[in-house]
C-alpha cells in the first residue's frame, strides 16, 4: 500500500537523528491541539516511496511535514486541518508552500516540498486551522539545510 510506505518513511524520519540535516520532530501545543512538524531533505526518502508519491528526490530538495492531533481525555486523535505557509531565505525571498493532504487509516498529515541551496537557513511561517476551530494557530521556526 503506497500510503503505508510514505507514512513509514516519514515516521522513521520523525524519530531518527540522521545528522544535522534532519531535525527530530517538533510540536507546539495550542488549546486542545498539538501541531507536529518537521522538515527534512527529500533524498532521505527511499526511492520507491518518492516515486509512489511523485516526490522528486534531490540533494537540493526538502519536505515539510505537518500533523495535527486533538488532545482529549481519551488520548490524542489525528484531525484534518487547513495548513498554509511560507518560507523565506536570508535575502528576504518568500516562497508559498503548497501542502498536500495524506490520509492513512486514522492518520492525517500534510506534506509540502521545496528547494534550497547548500548551507541555507530558511524561516518558516505556518498557519494551521484544525476543524472545527475557527482561529488559526501560528508557528514560526528556522532551519539550516545542507545538500546531501
Amino acid at each position: 500500500m503506497r500510503l503505508t510506505r510514505l507514512a513509514a518513511a516519514v515516521l522513521v524520519l520523525f524519530g531518527m537523528g540522521a545528522g544535522s540535516a534532519v531535525h527530530a520532530e517538533q510540536f507546539q501545543p495550542f488549546d486542545d491541539y498539538e501541531v507536529h512538524y518537521n522538515a527534512f531533505n527529500s533524498s532521505f526518502l527511499p526511492p520507491e516511496v518518492a516515486q509512489a508519491y511523485n516526490i522528486q528526490r534531490s540533494k537540493y530538495g526538502a519536505l515539510l511535514n505537518v500533523a495535527v492531533l486533538q488532545v482529549g481525555d481519551n488520548g490524542k486523535k489525528p484531525v484534518r486541518a487547513n495548513v498554509v505557509g511560507t518560507l523565506k531565505n536570508l535575502m528576504g525571498q518568500v516562497q508559498d508552500l503548497e501542502f498536500k493532504e495524506i490520509e492513512e487509516g486514522e492518520a492525517v498529515y500534510y506534506i509540502a516540498d521545496f528547494r534550497f541551496t547548500n548551507d541555507e537557513i530558511l524561516s518558516f511561517d505556518l498557519k494551521v486551522v484544525p476543524a472545527p476551530t475557527s482561529s488559526a494557530y501560528e508557528i514560526s521556526f528556522r532551519q539550516h539545510f545542507y545538500a546531501d
